[in-house]
């Protein structure tokens, strides 16, 4: 049987890899395309824009990865069928499950294998992608103006205009800017001629005007004054035009797809704090309002238990690294009682195992506390989180507590929003991980079904399936945001119902009736038409 099983996988591997390369091109180059404005006309240089297109990759893989299972699935035992393979291993007593079994021991490890990813290499991806896209924003593109079009130097605060622009020399005639930096007072500037650099580090415009005025309002001080100066040569230095890309190497705060699952699970554990304590502050100023507004508990999901598995983890092999250190003077020579060990060489081993288990303990009181458990019970912020202290001056006065209680509403509205939003993200990379072994269980029955599908079946069948599953999801994804269904419902849905439906496929497979000729459902359908024709004979 181990022939079978190397057989079965090695007809899934090239199939896997080539709908892997191409979805996962497909989606990259659409992408990329949409963020097209964006790199292009800015002077990147050729690693910026790789980096941009590799950081990419994690998110695209992470949805193409079960999708490209499916097709391969699809397309091995439809060929396998086709070419009576199948047939083959029936006569020798081979049955289908049988044949699937490889299938889905593998897809199960590529299931953990995806957990891992999205846990942690695509949020890492995911926020360093975001970093380099805002650096990319914040750059200024490649400086260029012009003629008779008044051009915007810097975003709403300067423009300039010239009638006739030298490209070769940089000279420009008739130049009129308008300076609105200060609102207060706005100046223009008019010039029969001038020319214009770049500074030598390449970050500052350098403006070199002759023969011109500078008019100049101020109608808050003076708004009946007009001030107007001459010049026969002016210098305009404009900051911050140039052509470099500053990267950010810190980062700004992380957004929901950038935290790891542990992270977002204790966001919204926070998030439930606070939520909780804001409850707390409406029912003193508003009992009635307190009332009517819902509160929804926070349920345990896959985050929390799979963060839960990591703290107990982490813990065990802590205990271990302190038992350890501990056994570790006594580890020296065998049947060595602990009062023979009292040389200068045993010494220093007990200090070194003290030391040791000293920094293990040291770390297992560093370790992160696994999250709370939930409560109904609201409970208050401390004063130094820096909420709002329902004082006896504050209670006392009703307008005062009205506009606090709508306050506090906003805040409950916005800490509900954060619950979501991080609860769906944990579902959803879980969901699509465990897709795998969902799309084994639906794939191998229907090829097995159709027979003499080949590479229609296959890419029909697959469209069809990715398009209700993602449907599914996005569907799904923004009900949970609106906090319509759990996040988990929202989430698992899809996952549920296709499961079902390739259990009983994966179920009745041995029962079918396909042969060379066709599929079982034309054959049924042959057998029905048969049936009608011979009643209308006999009528």
């Amino acid at each position: 049987m181990k022939i079978v099983t190397k057989y079965i996988l090695k007809e899934h591997v090239g199939p896997l890899v080539f709908a892997l390369s191409a979805l996962t091109s497909l989606l990259l180059l659409n992408y990329v395309a949409k963020r097209f404005g964006e790199l292009v006309g800015k002077g990147l240089p050729g690693h910026v824009i790789a980096e941009f297109m590799l950081l990419s990759i994690p998110f695209t893989i992470a949805m193409t990865l079960p999708m490209a299972v499916l097709v391969a699935t699809l397309h091995a035992f439809s060929r396998m069928a086709a070419e009576n393979e199948i047939t083959a291993f029936k006569a020798s007593g081979v049955s289908m499950r049988r044949l699937m079994v490889p299938v889905i021991v593998v897809a199960s490890f590529l299931t953990l294998g995806m957990v891992a990813f999205n846990d942690q290499v695509l949020p890492a991806a995911n926020h360093r992608l975001s970093t380099l896209s805002n650096d990319i924003a914040r750059k200024k593109p490649t400086f260029s103006l012009r003629e008779q079009v008044i051009n915007e130097v810097v975003a709403g605060r300067l423009f300039l205009r010239a009638a006739h622009l030298t490209r070769s020399s940089s000279q420009m005639r008739d130049v009129t800017i308008f300076d609105l930096t200060d609102p207060q007072r706005r100046r223009t500037v008019r010039a029969d001629s001038g020319t214009l650099a770049l500074s030598n580090d390449g970050r500052d415009l350098m403006l070199t005007l002759y023969s011109g005025n500078v008019i100049e309002l101020a109608p808050n001080e003076t708004p009946t004054r007009l001030q107007r100066n001459f010049f026969r040569i002016n210098h305009v230095r404009v900051r911050g035009i140039g052509n470099s890309l500053e990267r950010d190497t810190v980062g700004g705060e992380k957004g929901d797809r950038e935290m790891t699952l542990c992270e977002m699970d204790r966001k919204v554990r926070r998030s439930g704090f606070v939520r909780d304590s804001a409850f707390a502050q409406l029912k003193r100023l508003d009992p009635a309002e307190y009332k009517k507004t819902p509160r929804r508990p926070i349920s345990r999901g896959m985050g929390n238990v799979y963060c839960g598995m990591l703290y107990w983890w982490t813990d065990l092999r802590l205990v271990k690294t302190a038992h350890a250190a501990e056994t570790l003077p006594f580890q020296q020579g065998a049947n060595t009682p602990p009062a023979a060990t009292q040389g200068a060489a045993p010494a220093a081993t007990q200090n070194a195992g003290s030391s040791a288990a000293a920094t293990a303990a040291a770390a297992m009181a560093q370790k992160p506390a696994p999250p709370a458990g939930d409560s109904n019970t609201p409970r208050p912020l401390p004063p130094s989180a820096g909420v709002l202290q329902l004082t006896p001056e504050v209670m006392g006065d009703a307008s005062t507590r009205s506009v606090l209680a709508e306050q506090v509403k906003i805040s409950i509205a916005q800490a509900q929003s954060m619950i979501d939003g991080n609860q769906v993200e944990i579902e959803k990379k879980f969901a699509i991980s465990f897709a795998c072994v969902i799309f084994v269980l639906l794939g191998a029955p229907v090829a097995l079904r159709f027979p003499r599908g080949g590479v229609g079946m296959t890419i029909g069948v697959s469209l069809g399936v990715f398009g209700l599953y993602y449907v599914g999801l996005i569907a799904g994804e923004d009900l949970a945001r609106r906090g319509m269904i759990s996040a988990f419902w929202a989430m698992w849905t899809a996952n549920i119902l296709f499961f079902l439906v390739g259990a009983v496929l994966t179920a009745r497979l041995g029962h079918e009736g396909t042969t060379n000729r066709g599929s079982e459902t034309g054959e049924w359908w042959g057998r029905l038409l048969d049936r009608l024709r011979r009643r209308e004979r006999t009528a």
